[in-house]
């Protein structure tokens, strides 16, 4: 007979999400129990951000010795031992581990119970032989590598993010499919640790979400590092050939030809992970592949939330914990909150950083939205000239009467830079309110004053500076 035991909440999912809401129900007096069928952390902490960052620092370690020149420091081309990097990348991952561990949320007062579980009806969710029963459901099950149906890929050898942190030899010469986020920091990284590296995709470019202007800087750093793109073309056939992995690949003007190399790296997007969930007895509708959540992130069973990469869209960390905080929110207190999906800041960890927050100056022009665009060069600012990152810009798109719309900043440091444009556009504050407040000189936070001061320069037409020289009785 299965036990029967009643819960405040059971989260279903031991990533950010999840954590997220376990330990902040728990810390309010909840009763919470969290299920997890692998392990706690997620894919943040084991296969995502934690361990690609760990390994991007890894690479631009190793291309700022070989380029030291550039510093005045004579150049040493580094002994790279991929595995040893490797090794360095798991250390990282044990020492942030602890935070999520089973003991540090059992000390909260959140029961962890390991195991993979279905619901059974939509009042109870089925673990091994146990009967869950709680008066909220959270699901916060995350996503996993899109594997694409291309022809010979099921009899092929790859590696995706999930894997590749793990390898213990080599990767001489990596193909990698898919220009995204993770297809293009993983192509520089390794690339930098000593891989030949060839980047293909049906995109027509680098980061297809981003403006074309902004993927254009990152497509002349790659190919200036040695990085083969090929871009806008269609996979015919993989296969395993002789100890290589072939790639046939089609494009509108070179026609078909094939690549070779010694490993495969999918990275070509993300699937929620929906399955064997019994969601079809918990009344839980999926269309297209993807929940059906309302604004409060509840789906079709209204006592049944979910949030982090299984709710989507944006597959994000710090977007896994807004919406835990909305679904906490909701779960114990009956709040109407809703889950916020403008103005997302995101970046992608290449060098150059592409960072950005609200609207982009293509989707103003798609949507028909009357903007205006102003850029500010990385070349231009004194800090990035002493440190020798000059490559990119800042742009920022306003309404006709300056309200800050949009930002979009490839160069160094994005991602931190970016966070004064949030913080702006969530306030509704004007490019003005940017161009008045004074930043720390130098630094490379200079940039998202100057962008704005573009705007005011805009206004020093030709007849409004007669007309001041009249006013003032200037001699210029």
């Amino acid at each position: 007979m299965p036990k029967h035991t009643e819960y405040d909440i059971c989260v279903i999912g031991g990533g950010a999400a999840g954590l997220v809401v376990a330990a902040g129900a728990a810390t309010l007096g909840a009763k919470v129990v969290l299920v997890e069928k692998h392990k706690l952390g997620g894919d943040c902490l084991h296969y995502g951000c934690v361990p690609s960052k760990t390994l991007i620092h890894s690479a631009k370690v190793a291309h700022t010795m070989a380029d030291a020149q550039r510093f005045g420091i004579p150049a040493q081309e580094p002994a790279i031992h991929l595995p040893d990097v490797m090794r360095r990348v798991q250390e990282v991952i044990r020492q942030i581990e602890p935070n999520d561990s089973p003991e540090r949320f059992e000390s909260l007062g959140v029961q962890v119970i390991f195991g993979a579980g279905r619901f059974d009806s939509p009042e109870s969710f089925l673990v091994d032989d146990r009967s869950i029963s709680a008066k909220r459901f959270v699901l916060a099950t995350g996503s996993r590598p899109a594997i694409p149906p291309l022809p010979g890929l099921e009899h092929t050898p790859y590696l995706t993010n999930e894997t590749l942190f793990s390898v213990t030899e080599p990767l001489p010469h990596l193909l990698i499919l898919g220009a995204g986020p993770i297809g293009c920091e993983m192509t520089q990284a390794l690339h930098r640790l000593g891989s030949r590296v060839d980047l293909f995709d049906l995109a027509p470019r680098l980061l297809p979400r981003e403006d074309e202007d902004v993927t254009e800087v990152l497509a002349r750093r790659f190919s200036q590092e040695g990085m083969a793109l090929h871009l806008g073309i269609k996979v015919l056939k993989i296969e395993r050939l002789e100890g290589e992995i072939r790639v046939l690949l089609e494009h509108p003007q070179r026609g078909q030809y094939p690549l070779s190399g010694s490993h495969l790296l999918i990275a070509a997007g993300r699937k929620p992970n929906l399955e064997n969930l019994g969601l079809e007895h918990a009344g839980v509708e999926v269309k297209d592949g993807r929940l059906v959540l309302d604004a409060r992130l509840r789906t079709r069973n209204p006592h049944i939330y979910a949030c982090g990469d299984v709710a989507g869209p944006y597959l994000f960390t710090h977007m896994a914990e807004h919406q835990a905080g909305v679904v906490l929110r909701n779960a114990l207190f009956h709040w109407p909150a809703k889950v916020k999906t403008d103005n997302i800041p995101w970046c992608t960890y290449t060098d150059p950083e592409v960072a950005r927050v609200g609207f982009s100056e293509t989707e103003a022009r798609q949507q028909g939205i009357a903007h205006r665009i102003y850029r500010f060069p990385f070349a231009d600012i004194d800090r990035a000239v002493t440190d020798g990152e000059t490559d990119g810009f800042a742009k920022i798109i306003t309404t006709p009467r300056g309200k800050l719309l949009g930002a979009c900043i490839v160069g160094p440091r994005a991602g931190e830079l970016i966070a004064e444009y949030g913080l702006a556009i969530t306030k509704g504050m004007q490019a003005a309110d940017l161009s008045n407040t004074i930043h720390i000189y130098p630094t490379l936070a200079q940039i998202n004053r100057r962008v704005a001061d573009q705007r005011l320069k805009e206004g020093l037409t030709p007849s409004r500076k007669r007309w001041l020289r009249r006013l003032f009785g200037w001699r210029g």
